[in-house]
């Protein structure tokens, strides 16, 4: 976990997960406009120690089983937390974020999701990068269609919102490596 990298960009610092983040995280994140396309496991309503319990019991375990890489996403001019990006080595779900409603709609994620491919791709080595989203994820899915993905399959999804759905849309590294706009 201390090995993550921080990462910076022209708006953006992208800073390892720490248990400090959790009253972020509780700030920020239970907003219906941020959790209403997450998997149906995120509690609804988000309880009072929904993020210390999630960063805590979860996330920072996993992270040091290398199994899953977290990053807090924050204004670089000021250090103020807006987000998460993460990563995951599970099959079919590798990537996903949220961003404080605020925020939204600003090209931050674009920035941050850049970032995040090339450590995917370039220091993680990985072949492939399949990313799910529930089919009403409008904005989720302009981003991966920017960043030259693919949609591969439809599926049944459960969503915090409810059944609808599923995308799993996916960026080779083949395909990765010849876009040389995010390789930048």
């Amino acid at each position: 976990m201390d090995s993550l990298p921080t990462f910076h960009t022209a708006r953006l610092t992208l800073t390892p997960l720490q248990l400090a983040d959790a009253a972020d995280i509780q700030r920020l994140f239970p907003h219906w406009e941020v959790v209403r396309y997450l998997a149906h496991l995120v509690p609804w309503p988000y309880p009072a120690d929904g993020a210390l319990c999630h960063v805590r019991d979860r996330s920072l375990p996993a992270m040091t089983q290398g199994k899953e890489w977290h990053w807090m996403i924050r204004l670089a001019e000021s250090g103020q937390s807006i987000g998460s990006i993460s990563l995951y080595d599970e099959p079919g779900n590798h990537r996903g974020f949220w961003l404080a409603p605020q925020w939204q709609g600003q090209g931050y994620m674009s920035e941050a999701c850049a970032v995040i491919n090339r450590y995917w791709f370039q220091t993680l080595g990985k072949p492939l990068m399949q990313v799910p989203k529930a089919v009403d994820n409008r904005a989720s899915r302009r981003i991966s269609e920017r960043e030259g993905m693919r949609l591969v399959e439809v599926r049944k999804g459960r969503f915090v919102c409810g059944e609808m759905d599923q995308q799993v849309w996916e960026l080779s590294r083949e395909a990765w490596l010849a876009d040389v706009s995010y390789k930048t």
